[in-house]
């Protein structure tokens, strides 16, 4: 028990870890507060560049064997039965 519980700790900091590592923002540029008397000038919200990872998902056609499975009720035995 105590070993599923220390490698489900090492799962989360390794996946803390990549998601920390995965993203770089950068602020480019600084926020400034408009002015504001009677009416609101100006004003400029703050701009980032973001580096994120990169991400391939694809599929492929994969043929499978499916087993048939027989499933029978109590009702049909019994009716088998009488």
């Amino acid at each position: 028990m105590k070993t599923g519980v220390i490698i489900g700790a090492v799962v989360a900091v390794a996946a803390i870890a990549f998601g920390t590592y995965m993203i770089d923002i950068d602020q480019t540029e600084e926020a400034r507060l408009p002015d504001v008397d009677v009416s609101v000038e100006g004003g400029n919200l703050p701009e980032f560049e973001a580096d994120v990872g990169d991400i391939e998902v694809g599929s492929e056609e994969v043929t499978m064997t499916v087993p048939t499975i027989d499933v029978q009720s109590p009702e049909e035995d019994a009716a088998d039965e009488s």
